[in-house]
């Protein structure tokens, strides 16, 4: 994949170097001549670019990815096709993989722990709102970037959540990180995503993974049937709620784990708030059950899934916390270790026991004491059928939430997830189940979906790009534009200077952003002075006092002394923008009369007397390729191209073409002028064109 150094891809990217790699895509540094800024460019490999699946797979993952824009997320910004290459562009990030950092420091502090999982989940919230599962969270494709910010990195095997393929025998993700219906092969949705963030947070808190092994196989067993250390056993220092937050994201059991991004952030925005704040959350629910295996419908997962299957797993009651050795290897313990777990293990076992046929009778007793009081108040009717209230369209909390007129008959409980509406505010009731009128048994439960009002985003920054592309971009998210403001600046014009509202506001779909555009800089007016008479020599101090461009001199037969200027472009006296350019003709003397001949006068022909004066030989004569970069805006402009003083082109063009290329004639010394807008452009010397 060296050939691609120094490549241009598209007449707009040059790629620089190599900056990553990966299974399917070589990263490189790279150039936009366009917009001129640094970019990453991921490319397929070749061995795979020959493959229709693997480009298929590329393409859809591109597609995939460039529906994100979030500030936690690396941006795509364009994608490209063709016979032999696809590539993507993307921003390029400076900064080092959360892995790295890791590294570097070893275990983090717990406020470092949050701050980064914190933007993680962020950027996940965003892509499971679009259907998009990232499939391999881990440190190594989480860059942290100077100031501190996070962003998710290489979506490079997320797929739409509407179109489950079967598995293959791939390496989805780290082994390390994968949840264990990854292992499985089972179903895949958003909650297997945050099992990969409590696997992370696991390791920025204790230093270590909780799951090693000698082999992937192995590693994957005991993420399906072991239980790690919980956080605190190896390192005191973190807070009882974070930890609780780590396991819960980490729980074996799907019913156990966090259900959304949405609700882990709430979970970590309140333990922000209040690091001693105490989570209801039964620790029980992170061991893995017995029908682990078969608790949802499994797909094949290939020769990994044959590998699994072929590994004997331990019985259920050997499924203890897996020792640890190092990073969490298994290792061999003496007979006293082992004497001593045992006897933990069977004094827990008895202690459980005891307590189990305690709460027995505890619960024997107290439905015996309920069924005499019922039988002794004559309260043996069945509970009747009341109507369920209406609910839709109201506030949960100020109007529902310990209202004993909705909850006097029915139990009122809110689903963890919400839904986003541009018409309803935060906290409103969308839906209720079951719906208003039906009949049902009193004291039943009534579950209602409430608003989280409209969807928000922060606007990301435009400035420096050129104005069609960013009105591309934010059609792309939805957004309006308004009629855009021009001011003089010192950007190129064309070019985005700021938008209202600023970089980094929250937005909403549909709200009108207003683009402010440069117009270039503002003009400076000065007075042509009159060049005749001038000496050549001095043309140029002349010219630059008042910010003129000395431009072409040309030579021509004058009686008036050899390098005086004869004449000039612009009519003196003339108000020009300064840095405008100035031709001159310069006199090379008079011309001599040739001596008198004594040959007789030439032939009459049939139309007249016959010309002998000698021609310009045709070997002096040139014809060469033009070839000019066109400017991005607006989108037609008036070429005009001059060789000598003669113009032989003058024609409208789009500015969607890069370059404007036509064939010129001309003699060796002839000036090349080329206009664009009436304005000069570029110059060259007929010799110099390819």
């Amino acid at each position: 994949m060296e050939k691609y150094i120094g490549k241009m891809l598209d007449n707009r990217y040059e790629i620089l170097e190599v900056i990553g790699s990966g299974g399917m895509a070589v990263v490189y540094k790279a150039r936009c001549h366009r917009l001129n800024r640094f970019v990453a460019v991921k490319i397929l490999r070749e061995d795979y670019a020959r493959d229709a699946d693997f480009r298929r797979r590329f393409h859809a993952e591109s597609q995939a990815v460039a529906m994100l824009s979030h500030p936690n997320i690396v941006a795509v910004y364009d994608v490209s096709r063709s016979i032999d290459t696809e590539y993507i562009v993307m921003e390029l990030i400076d900064g080092i993989t959360l892995k790295q950092y890791m590294q570097r420091k070893g275990v983090l502090n717990w406020r470092e722990a949050l701050h980064f999982t914190t933007q993680i989940v962020k950027a996940l919230s965003h892509a499971h709102g679009r259907g998009i599962i990232h499939r391999d969270i881990k440190p190594h494709n989480i860059m942290i970037l100077r100031d501190g910010s996070v962003k998710v990195a290489d979506f490079g095997i997320a797929r739409l959540v509407s179109v489950q393929n079967t598995l293959t025998q791939e390496a989805l993700g780290s082994v390390h990180y994968i949840s264990p219906e990854q292992a499985r092969g089972s179903h895949i949705d958003a909650r297997s995503d945050l099992y990969s963030v409590g696997v992370v947070m696991y390791e920025m808190l204790t230093g270590r993974l909780p799951y090693e092994g000698d082999s992937p196989v192995s590693v994957a067993i005991q993420h399906i049937n072991s239980m790690p250390l919980s956080p605190r056993e190896i390192n005191a220092e973190v807070p009882e709620a974070l930890e609780i937050i780590t396991m819960k994201a980490m729980s074996a059991s799907l019913t156990h784990r966090y259900t959304s991004a949405e609700a882990m952030l709430h979970d970590l925005e309140e333990f922000r708030k209040n690091p001693s704040i105490s989570f209801d959350y039964d620790l029980s629910g992170f061991h893995p059950q017995e029908n682990a295996a078969v608790e949802e419908p499994t797909r094949p997962l290939g020769q990994t899934r044959e590998a699994l299957n072929a590994v004997e797993r331990p019985a259920p009651s050997d499924r203890r916390r897996a020792p640890s050795k190092g990073r969490g290897r298994t290792a061999p313990r003496s007979e006293e270790e082992l004497e001593e777990e045992d006897y933990r293990v069977r004094r827990r076992n008895s202690k459980i026991t005891v307590l189990t046929g305690v709460l027995a009778v505890f619960v024997f007793v107290a439905g015996l004491g309920f069924l005499i009081l019922q039988l002794l108040a004559g309260n043996d009717k069945p509970a009747e059928d009341v109507q369920v209230p209406g609910l839709v369209g109201l506030h949960y909390e100020r109007e529902v939430r310990n209202n004993p007129r909705y909850e006097e008959n029915f139990t009122i409980v809110r689903s963890e997830e919400g839904e986003y509406s541009d018409e309803a505010e935060e906290g409103v009731i969308l839906e209720q189940d079951p719906r208003e009128g039906e009949m049902h048994k009193k004291g039943e439960t009534v579950t209602v979906t409430l608003s989280l009002g409209r969807y928000t985003f922060q606007l990301l920054d435009y400035s420096n790009m050129n104005y069609r592309d960013a009105q591309r971009e934010l059609a792309r998210l939805k957004l309006k534009f308004g009629e855009p403001e021009y001011v003089n600046s010192d950007l190129v014009e064309g070019m985005v200077i700021s938008t209202e509202p600023k970089n980094g506001d929250d937005v909403h779909e549909g709200d009108v952003i207003r683009l402010i555009v440069s117009k270039g800089p503002e003009m400076q007016m000065v007075r042509v002075p009159d060049l005749t008479d001038t000496m050549v020599d001095d043309l140029a101090r002349v010219l630059e006092q008042i910010d003129l461009v000395v431009g072409v001199k040309r030579n021509v037969d004058n009686d008036k002394p050899v390098g005086t200027i004869v004449g000039q472009s612009v009519e003196k006296y003339t108000e020009v923008e300064k840095r405008t350019v100035i031709d001159v003709d310069v006199s090379r003397g008079p011309v001599e009369s040739p001596p008198p001949s004594d040959d007789p006068p030439p032939p009459d022909g049939p139309d007249g007397p016959v010309s002998t004066s000698p021609s310009i030989p045709d070997d002096l004569l040139l014809t060469r390729t033009l070839r000019v970069a066109l400017p991005s805006s607006p989108e037609q402009v008036q070429v005009t191209v001059y060789v000598g003083n003669n113009i032989v082109r003058n024609e409208q063009v789009s500015t969607l073409d890069i370059y404007y290329t036509c064939a010129v004639s001309g003699y060796v010394d002839d000036s090349v002028r080329v206009y664009i807008d009436s304005v000069q452009y570029e110059e060259y010397r007929m010799s110099d064109l390819p």
